[in-house]
């Protein structure tokens, strides 16, 4: 007897059940409940059993007759699928009632639950197992044969279907009688309820996985422990080793039962999963047990199967990997046979482009690891050399894996045909200026396998990703060996993608709007962009036409920064401006800004006096001019008006403008009277209506003290050198040149109406014609403020001088001309001194006048050479002078009709004997000869025709 109640299977003979007391009457009644539970008849009426009391018949055969438990749990099968059929059809149930009365069905299975949990309580080793198995087996068909039903939901949604089987009875009973057994053995050998949880799982999975995630749940340090334990078990027991697991092994059913019951439970217990896959790595580290020489090639099963899994651990896995570790893990290795160790290998580059968990931590480990950046050891255990080669070899064969993945697409152009998903790239994806940080420290080897990975990141993540790329190597390169990773990566995008460049300057630009770039980090990505544009020779192209190209349609943005507060950025962006090639069409809108800021960064660097800063300036604004002619005229207008106007006169040798009326600051109390009195009341007009002075301004007091410069001679003298080959330069863009000089009519035109407009801006556009007498009258404010313009900025002269050899662009300063004159005769008419030395400046002013007007055809060359004689001269007598010059444009005005086109010479010339005779304006002239002959003498012969 004792020997049919041992339940089959069991490790050791357990205690024998509880035994009905001998006797007939007891062996009668349990013979009468065997006869009834097999014909499913009342005993003693003859009837047939109702279904709850034939499950009630099985359960005392249960408790009573242990030989008998197998055919009673088989009955009760039934119990539980007529009572979950009954619950289902009563959810499908158009209205159910409030509450329902619990049927006689119901009642017998929490009899069956109590009865099962006292038999597992009362003998755990003997009931738990076979129990359990019971208990999870019918879980399963029932969770597979009701998957269909309406109202159950699909297993994808785990906790609604959770919420429906545990809110049936008789399934949430099953659960209750596994979740005993389990507790019941959890602190002996639970393996055998596992086990039968692993078997449920493989059969009825994904029904069976609400089952799974509950009891993870209730007992996670257990099931997590004992699923691995027991995974690791059959994995050995079927021959997994790590061929089988490179080839995806498909012998081991139960290993995908450990997948998902683990990947149910990494959303609540990921801790402790990752906890226990670590402590099963690690102590398989030099251990010579059978199934610890498996626990790498089944970890390495785990992760392929599961990705959760390998997110889960991996980042902690690769910071365990230190020195002893990794020595530890070549020496479990390093017997292993080759075809084997390849087999690892190409599981573990196949983890590695299929994860996102870590990838830059686990990048920079396989590169430390494989190629450090010092030589110099640090304190501790050495690395094996081995270890170095095998990193080596990883990282080398997953660049290979992840060139496939990238450019094995379907479509010929990558363009058109969109990346599959690469997990490893997609998470390194955030750290592109990390990367490039690592990339542009040259170290060694590393330095070439980032290069390569920075590629394959850049054309996976086209075309953003792309032009991200090389704007952070343009961006952080800070050496020239640095820079020249960012035409290496951009010629190998352009091979497979369109060409990435525009969208990366687009990039750059975007960032320099948003202010996210430090200013150091923009100067630099400025000066990075220039050297790239360096000019081969002369003015030819750049040295990347398609870097220029692009940086070309951003000429407004990049213009705007020549205005930038920090000199070192303003210069960085005057120098890219300066190489970068211009477009012949440019709308006014873009030109006109940029010419101005061009401008002010040309009187930045004059303000600097050095060369080097000055030099890309004057290059910019030389370019501007060449792109057309309405280019050049704006260049020459902003020139001229910025050396003529603020403190830029000053570096000319120049007196700054007085502030304006709302600029200047709040005068002190001024008195009329006494200004007055000190500078007498009456006017002094000793020269007429010629001569008006005045103190000040009412209400703005007295007039500014001109200011006195204190710059070098030599200063002056070079940043005027400087402005003028500037002009000339600007004179020579777009307009063709003719020899000498090299100003055409057109240029020096141009720079005509920029001295008219920044002198007197009244009186641009005003006739060319020379007035009569009674006329200028009318003008004499406006000619002593243009002769005060002449006295403050010496610049004015030579820049007469340069229109002057445009023939005929003097006429068009006719005004100018016109004042200046007029004020010098009136001052010669006024002046009581013996000599012309007695007015330096005024000497200095008609003598360059009247030579003007002789370079520029105005005056023949007898009365322009007159100038000759003012130093030697009276002031009266150089006052008849100017009247005759006078007098002779007044009936010759210089008009530009009166100039021809010379086809062969390319220039104009005016011809002076259309003009009528010129001896009687020489009249005044031969008299001051004669009258001066004992000092004149050997210069009297120029003066006859």
């Amino acid at each position: 007897m004792s020997a049919l109640c041992d339940p089959p299977g069991a490790a050791s003979p357990p205690p024998a059940p509880p035994q009905v007391p001998p006797g007939p009457p007891a062996a009668q009644e349990l013979s009468q409940e065997v006869k009834a539970f097999l014909s499913g008849l009342d005993p003693v009426q003859g009837t047939p059993l109702s279904p709850p009391a034939h499950a009630r018949c099985a359960l005392r055969l249960l408790r009573c007759l242990p030989p008998a438990r197998h055919a009673a749990l088989q009955h009760l099968r039934g119990l539980f699928d007529d009572q979950v059929c009954s619950h289902l059809l009563q959810r499908e149930g158009s209205a159910p009632s409030p509450a329902p009365k619990a049927s006689p069905g119901a009642e017998v299975v929490q009899e069956v639950r109590r009865a099962l949990a006292e038999l597992v309580a009362a003998n755990p080793r003997a009931w738990a197992p076979n129990v359990a198995a019971w208990a999870s087996e019918l879980m399963g068909q029932l969770s597979s044969k009701y998957a269909g039903r309406p109202g159950v939901p699909p297993p994808a949604s785990l906790n609604e279907l959770l919420q429906l089987w545990m809110s049936c009875p008789a399934t949430r009973a099953l659960l209750d009688i596994y979740s005993q057994c389990l507790a019941a053995m959890v602190g002996s050998c639970p393996d055998a309820c596992v086990d039968a949880l692993l078997d449920t799982s493989v059969q009825h999975s994904p029904h069976f996985d609400w089952v799974v995630a509950h009891v993870g749940s209730s007992f996670p340090g257990t099931i997590i422990s004992r699923v691995l334990s027991c995974g690791l078990k059959d994995f050995c027991a079927h021959g997994g080793d790590a061929a089988g697991t490179a080839t995806g092994d498909k012998r081991v059913p139960k290993i995908a039962s450990v997948v998902g019951i683990l990947g149910h439970l990494a959303s609540r217990h990921a801790g402790s999963i990752k906890q226990e896959l670590l402590r099963m790595f690690h102590e398989s580290l030099g251990s010579t047990r059978e199934h610890h020489k498996a626990t790498v090639p089944f970890l390495l099963q785990l992760a392929l199967m599961s990705p959760t899994l390998l997110a889960t651990v991996s980042p902690e896995l690769v910071d365990s990997l230190k020195p002893p570790v990794l020595n530890q893990l070549h020496q479990h290795f390093s017997a292993m046979p080759r075809d084997e160790l390849d087999g690892v290998v190409g599981v573990v580059v196949h983890l590695l482009c299929h994860t996102s968990a870590g990838a830059l931590r686990t990048l920079r480990f396989l590169l430390a690891t494989a190629a450090p950046a010092s030589v110099i050891t640090a304190p501790g255990p050495a690395l094996h050399e081995g270890v170095r080669e095998a990193c080596e070899r990883l990282l080398q064969l997953l660049l290979l894996h992840l060139h496939k993945l990238v450019h094995g697409r379907s479509s010929p152009s990558l363009a058109e045909c969109p990346a599959r998903p690469v997990p490893f790239l997609d998470a390194l994806r955030p750290h592109v200026r990390e990367l490039c940080l690592d990339t542009l420290r040259l170290e060694r080897k590393r330095c070439l396998w980032q290069h390569q990975l920075l590629a394959l990141l850049a054309v996976h993540s086209a075309p953003h990703g792309a032009a991200e790329a090389l704007f952070f190597l343009l961006a952080l390169a800070r050496t020239p060996e640095e820079l020249a990773l960012a035409p290496q990566l951009h010629a190998g995008l352009c091979a497979v993608l369109p060409d990435p460049l525009p969208a990366a300057i687009t990039a750059a630009v975007a960032q320099i709007h948003a202010g996210r770039l430090p200013e150091p980090q923009l100067a630099q990505l400025l000066r990075n962009l220039a050297l790239l544009l360096q000019h081969r020779e002369g003015d030819g192209d750049g040295g990347d036409p398609a870097l220029g190209a692009a940086l070309a349609r951003h000429l407004p943005d990049l213009a705007q920064l020549l205005l930038h507060p920090r000199p070192e950025v303003a210069e960085a962006a005057c120098r890219l401006l300066a190489a970068c090639p211009l477009p012949r069409a440019l709308p006014p809108a873009h030109l006109l800004p940029a010419v101005r800021a061009a401008v002010r960064r040309f009187f930045a660097g004059l303000w600097l006096g050095d060369a080097a800063a000055l030099a890309p300036g004057v290059r910019l604004l030389a370019r501007l001019s060449a792109v057309s002619p309405a280019a050049a005229k704006a260049v020459l207008a902003q020139l001229v008006e910025g050396a003529l106007r603020g403190r830029n006169a000053e570096l000319f040798g120049g007196t700054a403008e007085p502030p304006g009326h709302e600029d200047a600051p709040v005068p002190p109390a001024v008195s009329l009277l006494d200004t007055n009195q000190r500078f007498t009341a009456g006017l002094n007009t000793s020269g007429g209506v010629w001569s008006v002075f005045h103190a000040g301004v009412i209400g703005r007091g007295l007039k500014p003290a001109a200011g006195t410069g204190q710059r070098a001679a030599e200063e002056l003298s070079r940043n005027t050198q400087t402005f003028l080959s500037l002009v000339l330069r600007c004179c020579r863009g777009s307009w063709a040149a003719r020899p000498g000089l090299g100003v055409s009519a057109e240029a020096a035109k141009a720079v005509a109406a920029a001295l008219v407009e920044a002198v007197c801006p009244e009186a641009a556009g005003a006739e060319l014609a020379w007035p009569p007498e009674e006329l200028a009258r009318a003008t004499v404010e406006r000619d002593l403020r243009i002769l005060r313009r002449f006295r403050q900025h010496p610049l004015l002269f030579p820049l007469l001088r340069l229109v002057a050899g445009g023939h005929p662009a003097l006429c068009y300063c006719s005004v100018l001309l016109r004042g200046l004159l007029a004020s010098l005769v009136a001052h010669w008419d006024a002046c009581r001194a013996s000599s012309t030395v007695a007015s330096p400046w005024h000497l200095r002013a008609s003598c360059a006048l009247v030579a003007l007007l002789a370079e520029g055809s105005l005056l023949p060359p007898v009365l322009g050479n007159m100038h000759e004689l003012f130093p030697e001269l009276a002031p009266f007598e150089v006052h008849l002078l100017l009247l005759s010059v006078w007098d002779y444009l007044r009936e010759n005005s210089p008009l530009p009709q009166k100039f021809t086109f010379q086809p062969e010479l390319g220039v104009f010339r005016r011809d002076f004997g259309r003009d009528g005779d010129v001896g009687k304006h020489l009249a005044v002239l031969h008299s001051v000869l004669h009258r001066n002959i004992h000092r004149l003498g050997l210069l009297a012969g120029r003066f006859y025709p």
